[in-house]
């Protein structure tokens, strides 16, 4: 009982100890229920991490399952991207290829249908070869009629059987590199009982057109993602063939021997730039070295056209729109094509004063500033226009002192030719005057224009550069303002100009048309590129989409109608282009054109037969290559402009078609040893379009014969003109020349040896 009391006293003691502390704890009010609350966070905080664990571990012990159950997922997505990938790799590297061959076959009918050349003697073909093409072709029959190859090589390089008078390095003046490959492959692959020489040399030129062409395709392609646009591009390209190559005029010229390596060049440049192409850096890499060292060899103004291009990345590098690692490693593969192309070609000297060499140098020097510059500070923005300053002061430094330091002749003549096109100096030279009178030299006129609208090339081209040029200084403007490119620019993003690889096109063919705008000539360099450039922009659905984000469309997916656009534009271009051109085309294929030149087959033909072995012939230099090709006999001049000794010696030729006295033109013709002249009807009577721009009146100019008063022009002359003279037979005249042959184009006269001279 005792006990039961003592633990019912404890109770009542526990509980009016809990009823007395109730009081206290309500006194301590707020604090009390703060801490309470508190007490409860951390107490949930501790369940929700517990609940964590368990869901972890619970993942953990199911993540094996799901696990294998996505890698199977993401295993099967891989292998049907890869068929779908290496499919459109494979019918776009099919529709690139049989485009360039059929551009080559093409090319070869139309040849073959032109000049009736399967059905022609050799004479007749080689006829087919004008100006400075034949002087070419020459050097190449002249090497496979060599004992031996390096027999060959040498004559060539020590030539004196081919200008009068005078011994020089072919190879190196000409640039002949392409008919040394070309005979070594013609001998080397046993084609001598296949396949005559012309259709083999021929045809390794229609060969790299085709790779001209199939490098378009290839660059339009990595361009815009799809092999649509290079179907484009090759059409284009080949509708406006008037203006895109040379090949129906000359065949063997340096341009067409050289371009389809530049167009690959332009074509790994494009890949080697792009951002998503990381894997194949190293082969765009390769394959940019070796075709920007094969175009160096085979063109002597090669290095102009990769200054053109070494500018355009160097405003890429400066507004930071391109990795300046993979920029640097162009400049070094510029440097070194410098280095070995002087080397390999006699050292040429003409290299080392190039602007090439001067720009690329000056990068060079300037790559520890520029590293420094990219930090998004108004400083760093500051020091990068003086950056830009700097390279271009330091380039034209280096290229002043080059050319005061290392002898050189070459190409002299195209500066005074700048000063005078510009309007900076005035001239009665014969040279420079027949030089400005060429049309390839003067400003486009407006019938190319036309061709390209009528064609729809021009209207599109304009359309894209315009969406770019935008996209690309909106750019410039966000790099300005510290804001970065982005690693990967996708569709939705409409930011066109942030690829570098566009970026670098649109400065390209701007800096292109701004040259093809004062020279009708760079057209051929220009508008390839227009047709590339053009054909990416319309099926490009990124093109459309940065439109589209300017116009704020919301009545459209913006996406779905890029997307849609990209491919009905192209098609509906192409079925246009089909419908209209497609039957001329066929039409150029179908008929026979004519090219019969009887009076100049009756002179070669005379030459080979009649004339002495060692006699030299004075003319017209491109009457002159004709001949060396026909003939082999030896000449005065050559239709070669590259050499101040050789555009005196045209000159002072070409005084056959002056207003002097035939004493005067004897001296001359003597002076070269010349045993015989051929005065041309053509340029004789030549009545011209533009007159002040044939050949007599230009040398009425530069002889001082001409008086202009008011607008009007006089003759101030006491001699007639010496190719009318020299046919009425009469003395002075026939005492120091004796007509042996002439037909309707052609007067052919010895030049005697005289003792005394009648007036």
């Amino acid at each position: 009982m005792r006990e039961r009391s003592r633990g019912r006293r404890r109770r009542e003691a526990g509980g009016s100890g809990s009823s007395a502390a109730a009081p206290q704890r309500e006194r301590r009010g707020a604090p009390a229920a703060g801490g309470g609350r508190r007490l409860a966070m951390e107490e949930g905080a501790a369940d929700l991490r517990q609940r964590k664990k368990q869901n972890c571990t619970e993942s953990d012990k199911m993540a094996p399952e799901e696990r294998n159950k996505e890698n199977s997922k993401l295993g099967r997505l891989p292998k049907y991207m890869l068929i779908q990938r290496f499919a459109k790799l494979f019918f776009g590297c099919l529709a690139a290829v049989t485009s360039g061959m059929m551009y080559a076959v093409y090319l070869s009918t139309y040849h073959e249908r032109k000049f009736w050349f399967s059905s022609r003697q050799e004479l007749e073909r080689e006829i087919t070869f004008q100006g400075d093409s034949a002087i070419y072709y020459s050097f190449y029959k002249e090497l496979l009629k060599a004992p031996s190859f390096e027999r060959g090589v040498y004559e060539l390089t020590h030539n004196n059987k081919t200008i009068s008078l005078k011994t020089i390095n072919a190879v190196q003046q000409m640039t002949l590199y392409p008919e040394l490959i070309a005979s070594v492959l013609y001998q080397a692959s046993g084609s001598e009982e296949v396949i005559e020489p012309v259709y083999f040399y021929i045809g390794i030129v229609f060969g790299l057109q085709g790779i001209y062409v199939t490098a378009l395709f290839v660059t339009s392609w990595v361009m815009s993602g799809t092999w649509l646009a290079g179907m484009l591009t090759v059409a284009w390209f080949i509708i406006n063939r008037t203006d895109t190559t040379r090949i129906d005029y000359s065949i063997p010229s340096r341009e067409n021997w050289a371009l389809p390596y530049f167009a690959c060049q332009v074509a790994a440049l494009t890949g080697y730039l792009k951002k998503t192409l990381n894997c194949s850096a190293e082969f765009c890499y390769l394959l940019v070295s070796a075709s920007t060292y094969t175009f160096m060899m085979m063109w002597e103004y090669s290095h102009y056209l990769l200054f053109v291009q070494a500018v355009s990345l160097f405003l890429l590098d400066s507004f930071a729109l391109a990795q300046t690692e993979k920029v640097h490693e162009v400049y070094k593969i510029y440097l070194f094509s410098l280095c070995v192309g002087y080397l390999l070609q006699f050292e040429n000297s003409a290299l080392l004063v190039s602007p090439l060499l001067s720009l690329v140098a000056a990068l060079m020097l300037s790559k520890c500033l520029q590293m420094n510059m990219k930090k998004g500070t108004f400083m760093s923005r500051l020091l990068k226009i003086m950056y830009i300053y700097l390279v271009l002061m330091i380039t034209v430094t280096l290229n002043f002192l080059l050319k005061m330091f290392v002898p050189h002749k070459e190409n002299e003549h195209l500066l005074k030719f700048i000063e005078v096109k510009l309007g900076l100096n005035t001239t009665k030279n014969f040279t420079m005057n027949w030089l400005l009178c060429q049309e390839s030299l003067q400003a486009p006129s407006q019938d190319f224009f036309l061709r390209l609208t009528q064609s729809s090339l021009l209207p599109f081209y304009i359309l894209v550069l315009i969406i770019c040029l935008f996209s690309v200084t909106q750019v410039i403007f966000r790099r300005i303002c510290g804001e970065p490119l982005k690693e990967a620019v996708k569709l939705e993003d409409g930011r066109i100009g942030e690829r570098p690889e566009i970026v670098y096109h649109v400065i390209h063919t701007v800096l292109l048309g701004c040259l093809a705008m004062c020279l009708e000539g760079m057209k051929y360099l220009w508008t390839p590129y227009v047709c590339m450039l053009a054909a990416f922009g319309v099926c490009s659905p990124e093109l459309w989409m940065t439109l589209f984000k300017w116009l704020r469309l919301k009545a459209v997916h913006p996406i779905l109608l890029a997307l849609i656009l990209s491919m009905a534009v192209p098609t509906i271009i192409g079925f246009s282009l089909w419908k209209e051109f497609f039957p001329r085309i066929m039409t150029e294929l179908s008929e026979l054109q004519e090219f019969y030149d009887p009076d100049t087959v009756e002179l070669m033909t005379w030459i080979k037969r009649q004339a002495p072995v060692a006699a030299v012939f004075a003319g017209s230099p491109q009457l002159m290559g004709v001949i060396k090709l026909c003939t082999g006999w030896m000449v005065s001049s050559l239709p070669l402009y590259n050499d101040d000794d050789l555009l005196k010696r045209n000159e002072n030729i070409y005084q056959i078609y002056s207003k002097r006295s035939a004493e005067d033109i004897y001296k001359i013709l003597t002076s070269y040893k010349a045993n015989f002249l051929i005065i041309e009807d053509s340029i004789c009577n030549e009545v011209g379009p533009v007159r002040g721009c044939r050949v007599k009146d230009l040398l009425d100019i530069a002889n001082g014969h001409v008086v202009c008063e008011e607008g009007d022009s006089y003759a101030d002359s006491k001699y007639g003109r010496f190719c009318h003279e020299i046919k009425m037979n009469y003395s002075p005249y026939v005492n120091y020349f004796t007509r042996v042959y002439w037909n309707r184009s052609y007067f052919v006269y010895k030049i005697n040896t005289v003792i005394s001279f009648q007036s």
